[in-house]
C-alpha cells in the first residue's frame, strides 16, 4: 500500500460507505417483495411500487435541506441522527398494518436516506485532499452500487425465510449499525464547523459553474437511470426471459457498476482534468446506449453490451463528484446535498421517460434518448471546466 492510499481515513471511508448500503438497501430492496406485500396489504402491486416514487421525492427535498443545515450545525449529528432514524422507520414499515402507514414510513425512510447521502460526501470530502478525492468518494458511492449485486439478492434469499416483515426489521438493524459506525468515526469537531464563523448565504453554493453541473448531473443520472431501472425489462421482452433467468445478466450488471465506480475513483486522481474524464466517459456510454438498445443479436452480447454501458457510465461519475466537491468546505453541504436532489430528480425522469419511450417506440428509443441525454452531459461537462476551484 503506497504512503498517499494510506493517508486516507479508511475508518470513516468504510463507516460511509456502509452507510451509503444502508440508505441506497432500505428502498431498493423492496424489490423482491413488491407481490407479497400487495397481497400482504391487499392492495395493487403497481401500489407498491410507486413507493419508489414517493421515496425519491423525499430523498430529493430532504437532501438539499439537510446539506445546507450540515453547514451549519455541523455533519454528524445530521448523519447519525439520519441513520438513527432511518432504523426506526423501517421497524415502523414491518409493523405497519395497512398501505397507508407503510407508505407514511417509506416516505420517512426516503427522507432520512436522502438526508444522510449529500451529507456524507461532503464529511468524507473535508477530511480527504483534493487529489485523493475521486478515489475516497468512489469507495463510498461503491455502497450504493452494493446494494445491487448484494443487497437485493441477500433480500431475496432471507426474506423468503422471513418474509418482508422480517426484512425490513433486519435492515433496520443494519441501519442502526451504519449510524452507530458513523458515531464512532466523524469527528465532534468537522472541519470548517466552529461556532461563531460566518456562514455564507444559500444563494453564496449556486455559482454557475455549481448550477451547470448539477443540471449536468440530472442528465447522467437519466442516462444510468435507464439501464438500471428497466434493464431486467429489457432482457424479458427482447429474449422471453423468466424472472430466475435474470439474475445473472443484473449481477454481470451490477459487478459493471461496482467495478466502474472503483476504476472511475483511481482515474479521477491520476488525470488533472476531471470534467473533461467524465465527458469521455459520457459520450463513450452514449456510444454504448445506442448498441444495447438497437443491437441484440444474442442475450450473451446484449449482456456484454449491458456491462460496458453501465462501466462507462460509472467510470466518470467520481470525477463528476470530485468536481462537485471542489467548493469551499462552508458550502460543500449545501451543494452536494442539491447533488441528492437534482439525482432524484434525474431518477424520477429515468422512470418517467422510460415508460413514454417504451409505450411510443418500444426500447429501440432508449438508445436515441440515451445518447442524447450522455451528449447533453458530455457538452455541459465541457462548459463547466473552472480554471480554478469553484467558490
Amino acid at each position: 500500500m503506497s504512503k498517499a492510499a494510506a493517508a486516507l481515513p479508511w475508518a470513516l471511508i468504510a463507516a460511509a460507505c456502509f452507510g451509503s448500503f444502508a440508505a441506497s438497501s432500505s428502498g431498493t430492496t423492496r424489490a423482491p417483495f413488491l407481490l407479497d406485500m400487495a397481497h400482504d396489504l391487499d392492495v395493487s402491486m403497481p401500489l407498491v411500487a410507486n413507493l419508489v416514487s414517493l421515496t425519491s421525492v423525499t430523498w430529493g427535498l430532504t437532501s438539499a435541506v439537510a446539506g445546507w443545515l450540515s453547514d451549519r450545525i455541523g455533519r454528524r449529528v445530521v448523519l447519525v441522527a439520519a441513520l438513527f432514524a432511518l432504523g426506526l422507520s423501517l421497524f415502523a414499515q414491518a409493523l405497519a398494518g395497512s398501505f397507508f402507514w407503510v407508505a407514511v414510513w417509506s416516505a420517512v425512510g426516503g427522507a432520512c436516506a436522502g438526508a444522510f447521502t449529500g451529507t456524507i460526501f461532503a464529511e468524507v470530502s473535508a477530511h480527504v485532499p483534493d487529489k485523493q478525492r475521486g478515489r475516497a468518494l468512489g469507495w463510498v458511492m461503491s455502497g450504493q452500487s452494493l446494494t445491487l449485486l448484494v443487497g437485493i439478492p441477500m433480500a431475496a434469499a432471507v426474506g423468503s425465510l422471513v418474509g418482508w416483515r422480517g426484512w425490513f426489521w433486519c435492515m433496520g438493524g443494519v441501519s442502526l449499525a451504519a449510524s452507530l459506525s458513523l458515531f464512532a468515526t466523524v469527528g465532534r469537531g468537522s472541519a470548517g464547523h466552529a461556532r461563531g464563523m460566518v456562514r455564507k448565504p444559500f444563494h453564496a453554493a449556486l455559482s454557475r459553474q455549481v448550477l451547470g453541473l448539477l443540471a449536468t448531473g440530472i442528465a447522467e443520472r437519466i442516462c444510468y437511470g435507464l439501464a438500471a431501472v428497466y434493464f431486467a425489462t429489457f432482457l424479458q421482452a427482447t429474449y422471453r426471459l423468466g424472472l430466475v433467468q435474470v439474475a445473472l445478466p443484473l449481477a454481470i450488471f451490477a459487478i459493471g457498476n461496482v467495478a466502474g465506480t472503483i476504476l472511475g475513483g483511481q482515474l479521477a486522481d491520476r488525470v488533472r482534468d476531471r470534467l473533461a474524464t467524465f465527458a469521455i466517459a459520457m459520450a463513450l456510454s452514449g456510444i454504448a446506449c445506442v448498441a444495447l438498445f438497437l443491437w441484440h443479436p444474442s442475450m450473451e452480447t446484449t449482456v456484454v453490451l449491458g456491462f460496458i454501458y453501465v462501466l462507462l457510465n460509472a467510470l466518470g461519475r467520481p470525477s463528476y463528484m470530485a468536481s462537485l466537491a471542489a467548493v469551499p468546505d462552508d458550502v460543500r453541504g449545501t451543494v452536494l446535498g442539491l447533488n441528492g436532489a437534482s439525482a432524484s430528480v434525474g431518477w424520477m425522469g429515468a422512470a418517467a421517460l422510460g415508460a413514454v419511450m417504451i409505450g411510443w417506440v418500444g426500447f429501440e428509443g432508449f438508445a436515441f434518448l440515451g445518447a442524447a441525454l450522455a451528449t447533453a452531459g458530455a457538452v455541459g461537462a465541457l462548459l463547466c471546466r473552472p480554471r480554478k476551484s469553484m467558490a
